[in-house]
């Protein structure tokens, strides 16, 4: 399978050939949903929690006599009928982490990107490098490419601090080191831009061989 590759001017300089494996396979829907499921759930920090009644500062003291005060009795003001008192039941920190085979996430962002080529969402620039970070270089490399109204995931091979300067003021727009693309980061826009080293570091991370 090949990519038409543009420049930064929206012109095709080249072709670039890309492993069938990778994008041209038949998308497999439950193992994407599966790896959405778990990167969502990964993402959860589980730190939440509340206090039960031994946790609970104060209430040592039992606040009133057992039997003849015409009141219910009661052991501590730290019981969870009162205000302030400890939670039943409450949130404690929890893992959430859920483990997804290696292979099994490879096919989903293989599915994801197959899905993608077959209906044109995925472009490749040659190179974007800046002098200075300015949001306007940025649009205007989105707008030779006819994509600056669409949410777009640009994804270079490496970090480029001007570039993801240039990018991070554009609403629509969010910047991904090739190599750390998740399966989410693939399916949560309109358009894939690569550079053309980005999506050579992709090919060489997800090729069936």
């Amino acid at each position: 399978m090949q990519f038409q590759v543009y420049n930064t001017e929206g012109d095709v300089t080249s072709k670039i050939r890309v492993h069938d494996s990778v994008f041209k396979i038949t998308p497999n829907d439950d193992v994407i949903h599966r790896a959405i499921v778990a990167e969502m759930t990964n993402a959860r920090q589980g730190t939440r929690s509340t206090k039960t009644r031994s946790e609970v500062r104060g209430g040592g003291r039992k606040p009133w006599r057992q039997k003849g005060g015409g009141v219910a009795r009661s052991g501590t003001i730290r019981s969870p009928l009162w205000r302030g008192g400890g939670i039943v039941f409450g949130p404690k920190p929890h893992n959430y982490r859920h483990r997804l085979p290696k292979k099994m996430k490879q096919l989903a962002r293989r599915s994801v990107l197959s899905q993608r080529a077959s209906q044109k969402e995925i472009y490749v620039i040659d190179q974007i490098s800046f002098q200075e970070p300015k949001t306007r270089f940025f649009l205007a490399v989105l707008q030779k490419l006819g994509i600056e109204e669409k949410k777009v995931t640009f994804f270079p091979s490496k970090v480029d601090r001007n570039v993801i300067l240039s990018a991070r003021n554009l609403p629509n727009v969010l910047v991904v080191p090739a190599e750390q693309a998740s399966t989410y980061d693939l399916l949560d826009c309109d358009v894939l831009l690569f550079d053309k080293a980005g999506i050579k570091k992709i090919v060489a991370q997800l090729t069936v061989r």
